[in-house]
């Protein structure tokens, strides 16, 4: 009872304050509208936490309305299929030396989702999407769980099993690398030269494995086991080709405690993931990670209107004892610091306005951070810092209409001719314009 009254109460504020959007997959499914779920795709609400929490499995379908009339084959007459087309350009302050100066991405990626639930207590978010730049279809982001409830110490406990691709895709907030702003980005921009395993390094290329728990609806505990997949590769695998091939398995870990006081709401949270590699190959030598992190989410009504901020900070800590023997760095421990904050004011179900700021910083390594024109670091050095401002508009539910700028205070190192071939960091800055398109 004391469920079905949080998820009545949390259908009736959402649609008080209306500033949300969905995966219309489930909206085909539950019967609700996509603002109950999502603030700015795939920002969740916290309905939308909810509903991945228990997997996926809400419906508001009726008996008739179902296929079959046995208990254990429910299954409703609409497929929940639906699309996603993101139409893009990109612009440039100063483009790489033989590019045009601008980038065109029609579309840059477009995606079909199967989303929803498959059983009672069984169900899946699972997404293959066409990529413009390699001009192939992949799986994308995959969580397949199964939910279910009970109580410990008097209180509720909701507890289940994901299987997923991509570390952090199984998490509710959106403070983590999978679902973490910027919520769409240009694929045509200049990436820094180094970045934590953790923050979208594996996805799509591991399988994992693993159990969550959320106790009295405030604490979030979760453990995922991660072997190597490598989609594309050959099978069995053998490594050759692929920089990380994953040595037994690595440990996910998640803990979070959620509270919310007045019209405030506050997560805060520590996430991470060990894995030892062997770059190139699945036996011999291996490079060891590390990636101890912290986050939060807050979040604030005013009447319509919402505003939210997330923060990550990740630490990697590694030992690259295969790849300084193999001559590819001039050290074996590096250090790399991630942090990232972002905040939007989401006015209504029509506008939203962004400001984020990031930083990395790390040890220096001329022969891991190698010069290179527009790519590589003079000094060796893969320190990064910049800003973003984003504005968007919802003429309806299922169409975004955004501008993006980004720009660079520091790239790979420095802000003037960080690459050693007179490139500066803000020559990297850019103006992304995007139509993204759901159905």
């Amino acid at each position: 009872m004391k469920k079905i009254l949080r998820i009545a109460v949390g259908i009736f504020v959402l649609h008080s304050f209306q500033y949300a959007r969905a995966v219309p997959s489930f909206a085909r499914q539950t019967g609700l509208s996509c603002n109950v779920c999502h603030s700015n795709p795939p920002e969740l609400t916290a309905f939308g936490r909810d509903f991945k929490l228990r997997g996926y499995v809400l419906s508001d379908a009726t008996p008739g309305a179902k296929v079959g009339n046995a208990t254990d084959l429910l299954l409703s007459k609409y497929i929940p299929l639906s699309f996603m087309m993101l139409v893009s350009d990109t612009a440039f302050q100063n483009v790489a030396p033989g590019t045009q100066n601008s980038a065109a991405g029609f579309p840059q990626q477009l995606s079909a989702f199967l989303a929803g639930r498959f059983a009672s207590h069984f169900g899946s978010l699972a997404q293959i999407t066409y990529s413009h730049s390699s001009n192939t279809f992949a799986m994308d982001n995959t969580d397949l769980r199964y939910a279910n409830e009970t109580t410990l110490g008097g209180k509720e406990l909701d507890y289940g099993i994901t299987l997923n691709n991509n570390p952090t895709v199984e998490d509710l907030w959106n403070s983590t690398p999978a679902w973490g702003f910027p919520w769409i980005s240009s694929e045509a921009n200049v990436g820094s030269i180094a970045s934590p395993i953790i923050d979208g390094t594996l996805g799509q290329d591991v399988v994992g494995v693993g159990g969550y728990s959320m106790w009295n609806n405030h604490l979030y505990t979760a453990v995922t086991a991660y072997r190597s997949e490598h989609e594309g590769g050959p099978v069995p695998i053998n490594g050759a080709g692929f920089p990380y091939n994953i040595s037994g398995a690595a440990p996910y870990w998640r803990a979070g405690w959620q509270q919310s006081w007045g019209a405030n709401y506050l997560m805060v949270g520590t996430y991470g993931l060990a894995m030892n590699s062997h770059p190139g190959s699945v036996t011999g030598p291996v490079d060891r990670y590390i990636d101890p992190s912290l986050d939060f989410q807050y979040e604030r009504p005013f009447g319509a209107n919402l505003l939210d901020a997330h923060g990550t900070w990740i630490h990697e800590s590694s030992n690259l004892g295969a790849t300084f023997a193999a001559g590819g760095a001039d050290a074996i421990h590096h250090t790399l610091n991630t942090f990232k904050l972002d905040s939007t004011y989401h006015w209504a179900s029509k506008y939203t306005a962004t400001g984020a700021l990031f930083t990395t910083t790390g040890s220096s390594d001329p022969v891991l951070y190698a010069q290179a024109p527009v790519t590589g670091s003079l000094n060796g050095s893969p320190n990064t810092s910049g800003y973003t401002l984003q504005a968007a508009y919802w003429p309806v539910q299922n169409i975004d209409i955004s501008v993006n700028y980004t720009g660079y205070t520091r790239f790979n190192g420095a802000s003037t001719n960080y690459d050693g071939a007179n490139r500066n960091a803000s020559d990297n800055n850019t103006v992304y314009m995007a139509l993204w398109l759901m159905f």
